[in-house]
Order: C-alpha cells, then structure tokens, then sequence
C-alpha cells in the first residue's frame, strides 16, 4: 500500500500531467536524436498529428517541412551548451506551420510564433533533452504588422500629393536637396526640369476647375510613364512640377523633357463632352560646382522655364550660365 507521501506525489504528477496536456502553449521534447518523448495537447490538436502516433518518431521525419539546419543549430547548442534558445515571429513567423485558430477574429490564417528551448537534465546533471515551447503570438503579430502598415501608409500620405499621386512640395524638396547633397559628394551629372501647364488659368475660367484638375492629373499621369525608376518627379505646386534627373546632363535632359512636351501636346482631356488640349513649357538646369545650395539650382531652373513662356510657349530651354 502507498503511504501519504507516495500518494502525493502520484496526485501531484497526475496534475502536472495534465497541466501540460491542457495548457495553451505548445510543449516538444525531443532526446539527443530529435526524437520526440513527449508532445501534449496543444501539439496534437493543431498539428493533426496524435501523441500515440508522434512519441518516438523524428521531428524531422515527422515534419520534414521544418527548416532542420537551423533546428538543429539550435537544439545543438542547447544539448551542447546547457542554456536556452530563443526564436520570435519576427526573426521567423513560425517554427511549425499551424493554422490560426481564429479566423474569424484574427486577421491572419497561419498562427505566428514564439519559440523557446529549454535544456532538461537528467539525474547525472547532463542535458539528455531539449523541451521545446510553441507560443501562439498571432494577436501581437497581426496588430503590429496592421500598426506598422498604418504608419506606412501615413508616412506615404504625408509626402504625396493627394490629387496627382506624386510627391508633394516639400518631400520633393528635401529629395532635391538630398540629390544636391549627392552631387557635392560625387561630382556625377544631374539635372533639374521645371515645367508647366500654359494658358492653366484659361482652361480653369473655360471649363473649370474640375477640368482643370483633370487636366493636371493627365500630366501627372504621362509623367509617371515616361520617367525612369530613378527619376524624381513632384507637383510643385498648382500646375507647377519638376522633375529630378540624376545621372544626366543637360543635352540628356532635354531629351526627356521633349518627349514629356511632345506626349502633352498630342494629348487630349475629354471632360463632359468637350475635349481640352493643352501645352506645357520647360526649363531644363544642369547641377554645377558655383552652387552652394539646392535652392539656387531651382531658381535657375525656373529661370529657363521664364524663359520658355516669355519666347512663346511651349518650348524647352535649357539655363546657360
């Protein structure tokens, strides 16, 4: 018969048993062969896998989708080095590849985890098993992934301008200060194209100021399509933009900028019925050593875009020193 003391100690193994059965956290060990010896509830249910069917059989084999060199890196250093592992979502979303198990409240269906491995010990004091713990942090995850696109999307809000999609004034500044700044580091051609729409005022009295804002979009538009990933374009304002062309001289400049006038010209904006067209004039200014601020490159430029208005419209010029 069992004393007091053997049945306490029966009683206190049946709940920790327990415990580790029902507790919401995913609970592995695995011996020195990455055999599995123990896997609870948690386990079970989300995996599919039963314990009857998982004691005794390789993780690895078991779930050859599991990334096994670094699993094993791990659990070696463990077995190896008697202290603990770590891994969180973000370092890598998750160890075993589980379905959330809230879908309807979640905003993801793959559950994001935590991972620790724990060295156990036997009676001689030598790490003979690693437990390893799954924790179910896609609630944490999934706010922060939803916080960061917010701030994202603000953060994009805050440079572009809301009616062409480019960036606004003073985003497309800070860029042409950073590109001015660039300049004087590598003394590499870059150019500045200032232009814009003639006659705008007419077409806003004729039509508008809804067409007019067709008319600006369409430019926006087209501009968007001609320039390369590394052009920088922006609304400087009304129906002002400019363009910044780094890695090119002037003569290179104007090549593009003709294109953008040449589209322009052609193009028609159809706005309930009647169909506007319009021209745009440019100035074209190459970065050069006799600057010693952005703000003279862009007067500069302005400058040829004066120039262009004054000696007809629609024209390209380019600045001469």
């Amino acid at each position: 018969m069992m004393n007091d003391n053997q049945e306490l100690d029966m009683s206190r193994l049946h709940w920790l048993m327990q415990m580790l059965q029902t507790v919401d956290v995913g609970l592995v060990v695995v011996d020195k062969a990455f055999d599995i010896q123990l896997w609870n509830g948690f386990m079970e249910n989300h995996s599919g896998v039963r314990t009857s069917r998982a004691r005794g059989s390789n993780i690895f084999g078991l779930f050859p989708e599991l990334p096994e060199q670094w699993l094993t890196r791990k659990l070696e250093s463990v077995f190896t080095l008697d202290s603990r592992a770590y891994s969180t979502w973000e370092q890598r979303p998750h160890l075993f590849k589980f379905k959330s198990y809230r879908p309807l409240t979640g905003k993801s269906d793959q559950m994001y985890q935590n991972v620790t491995i724990i060295p156990l010990t036997g009676m001689d004091k030598s790490v003979t098993h690693a437990a390893i713990l799954i924790y179910d942090v896609t609630d944490i995850a999934t706010s922060k992934i939803e916080l960061e696109k917010a701030n994202q999307e603000l953060a994009r809000l805050s440079r572009t301008d809301r009616l062409t999609g480019l960036n606004n004034r003073g985003h497309w500044e800070e860029r042409l200060d950073q590109e001015f700044r660039r300049f004087k580091r590598s003394q590499t051609a870059s150019s500045l194209v200032m232009f814009d729409i003639d006659h705008f005022k007419k077409v806003n009295d004729t039509y508008g100021h809804q067409a007019g804002d067709e008319v600006i979009k369409l430019v926006a538009n087209t501009l968007m399509q001609l320039q390369r990933e590394t052009d920088i374009s922006g609304r400087y304002g009304g129906e002002e933009f400019g363009i910044i062309l780094p890695e090119t001289n002037a003569e290179q400049a104007v090549i593009m900028a003709e294109r953008l006038r040449i589209s322009l010209e052609a193009a028609k904006v159809n706005y309930e019925g009647q169909e506007i067209q319009f021209t745009i004039s440019l100035g074209v200014c190459e970065i050069s050593n006799e600057m010693t601020e952005y703000n003279q490159w862009l007067e500069l430029a302005d400058q040829a875009l004066y120039s262009s208005k004054r000696n007809g419209r629609n024209q390209t010029t380019i600045h001469s020193a």
